[in-house]
């Protein structure tokens, strides 16, 4: 390939903002670094490589952040959608996840199978192939069009974009796929539901007194196993046409509740049994709190607990009825029937509200170790709806700062790394916000030393911004 004429190569000015200008010396930088890695001797000097290994990694970052805008300028209209990363586990949802996958492909084509079967690997190399040619290519056109004259992109490096646009895409979602379990849009629709259960859960406690708004704006931990637990309930006896409507086949229902299918057809079967003193004792009980006290429960609103029923129902036929009406007494004295029969199982109502709030606690807790991703995600969804709103000023990676909507919430405790590089001092209000550590210069946890990998992600300390 023919490259302009080098004396050209004096007209990039690194203090140019222009992107193909930016491009260049990143590109320029990748390649050193290439260059010193080659020239290296890794058995004599193990530490300099590892130090080159995390220069490349830094820069081969900053490389495809450029590209990206380049891409957003050049061919917005074209670029490949990304709507799949919805699918994602909420862990693998971070700024460097596509330096994750130019890793992930030049692995693959060594022959190294960090994250994935080794069949799996075999699958993928060809689109690892495809991927990383396509971004020598893009690499190349752009370095001539940066030498040349700053003008409209041309049409060499809008073809080699849009492939390379594509054949990313096709590369992270085929790589994320075999890495870990990817949702489907049916599933994606039946963990919004459950979003919206957990929401009502949250909005029928705080009316009934079980929560507090300031449990909620504090994000009390003790929530994480009080709301699964008491959404349980809800589904199952409030709100049973949601996303818990047991009437379903086991596959029509959300993966995080169907591997209890059984249990919870058994639970909302007791639960129907209960009556609204009864109920609100195992509320209570899951809430940790006394179930001696039965005031609140007379206090409440018969539509609160609409689907629960008080067992002991006289059933009285008058002597000319419908049809209708005795086909409905036959259902109700067999439901009465059915409730006695359940009744008489247990050897008291506190062996059978004990059975039940054991066999709720161990579905949800169940939900925290089967399902922890997904339940994570469920929870934040769930806390940035339901908790008080109040404008605060947001640091980004790159250091900017901005007002945005944030949940009200105490000021952050020091963590170690405030005592020890900002002697404690954490925020001192909203108007003067910590320094934010970038995430691309840091490539291990700086409080344990350990490295980020593709599974460990960073976490910034809201505190000192380390």
């Amino acid at each position: 390939m023919t490259y302009p004429n080098p004396t050209l190569l004096f007209s990039v000015q690194r203090s140019d903002p222009r992107l193909l200008s930016q491009f260049f010396y990143a590109d320029e930088r990748v390649t050193r670094v290439v260059t010193e890695i080659n020239c290296l001797d890794v058995e004599t000097d193990p530490q300099q490589y590892l130090v080159l290994l995390n220069q490349l990694h830094l820069s081969q970052a900053e490389l495809l952040a450029i590209i990206e805008q380049i891409m957003d300028e050049c061919i917005p209209k074209e670029r490949h959608g990304r709507d799949y990363v919805i699918k994602f586990p909420e862990d693998l949802l971070v700024d460097s996840l596509r330096n994750h996958m130019l890793f992930a492909a030049e692995c693959l084509m060594a022959r190294t199978y960090i994250d994935v079967d080794e069949a799996d690997g075999v699958r993928l190399r060809p689109l690892a192939k495809d991927l990383l040619c396509s971004l020598e290519l893009v690499r190349t056109v752009l370095r001539e069009q940066s030498l040349s004259q700053h003008g409209p992109y041309s049409e060499p490096v809008r073809r080699a974009l849009i492939r390379f646009d594509i054949l990313f895409a096709e590369f992270e979602l085929s790589y994320v796929s075999s890495l870990v379990s990817v949702k489907s849009p049916e599933e994606i629709y039946r963990q919004q539901e459950i979003v919206v259960l957990f929401c009502e859960t949250v909005a029928r406690a705080l009316k009934l007194g079980y929560l507090t708004q300031e449990m909620i704006d504090g994000y009390e931990p003790q929530l994480m196993f009080t709301i699964p637990r008491l959404a349980i309930i809800s589904g199952l006896l409030i709100y049973p046409d949601g996303p818990l409507n047991l009437e379903r086949k086991p596959e029509e229902i959300s993966r995080v509740f169907s591997p209890f299918y059984v249990l919870l057809r058994k639970i909302r079967d007791l639960l129907r049994v209960l009556s609204k003193e009864e109920l609100y004792i195992l509320e209570k009980r899951v809430l940790n709190e006394s179930a001696t006290d039965s005031q609140a429960s007379c206090e409440v609103n018969t539509a609160d607990f609409r689907g629960s029923a008080a067992p002991h129902i006289c059933v009285s036929v008058p002597r000319q009825e419908s049809k209708s009406t005795r086909a409905g007494a036959v259902v109700d004295v067999s439901q009465h029937s059915r409730w006695s029969e359940l009744r008489a199982r247990y050897r008291s109502t506190e062996d059978m509200i004990h059975t039940l709030f054991v066999c709720v606690s161990g579905v949800a807790d169940q939900l925290q170790t089967n399902f922890a991703s997904d339940l994570r995600a469920i929870l934040k969804t769930v806390f940035a709806i339901v908790t008080s709103r109040t404008e605060e000023l947001e640091v980004t990676d790159i250091g900017q700062v901005g007002v945005c909507v944030g949940p009200a919430v105490p000021r952050l405790t020091d963590c170690a790394l405030c005592s020890s590089g900002r002697q404690g001092r954490g925020r001192q209000d909203t108007l003067e916000p910590p320094e934010w550590v970038p995430d691309s210069t840091c490539s291990h946890c700086m409080a344990c030393q350990v490295p980020f990998t593709f599974l460990r992600r960073r976490h910034h300390c809201r505190s000192c911004g380390k």
